[in-house]
C-alpha cells in the first residue's frame, strides 16, 4: 500500500478520508494560495478535527519548507534517495 501511495496515490486503493488527506496536502503543495474553507469542511466531512486538520496542514508545509531551503541551497540527496527518486521517474 505504502509503495503505490508513493508511486501515485490516484491510483492506489484508498478509503475515503485517506484520499481527501492526501487531495488536501497535494493542493498545500501545489496551491496553497488556492485554498479555501471548502478545502477544510472537506476533511471535517471525512471525520478529521480542527486538531488533525492544523497538524496536516502544518506537516505538508513544513516538507515544503525543508524541500524549497533544500533545493535553494543546493543541498544534495543522498545516494539512497537519488536511487529512489530515479526510479519514480524524477
Amino acid at each position: 500500500m505504502v509503495q503505490a501511495i508513493g508511486e501515485d496515490y490516484r491510483r492506489a486503493a484508498l478509503d475515503s478520508p485517506t484520499r481527501a488527506l492526501l487531495e488536501y496536502a497535494e493542493k498545500v503543495t501545489r496551491e496553497a494560495a488556492k485554498m479555501t474553507k471548502e478545502d477544510v469542511d472537506a476533511l471535517r466531512k471525512e471525520g478529521f478535527s480542527d486538531d488533525a486538520i492544523l497538524d496536516a496542514t502544518c506537516v505538508a508545509a513544513y516538507f515544503n519548507y525543508i524541500n524549497r531551503m533544500s533545493d535553494a541551497l543546493g543541498i544534495e540527496l543522498e545516494e539512497v534517495f537519488k536511487k529512489e527518486d530515479k526510479q519514480k521517474g524524477g
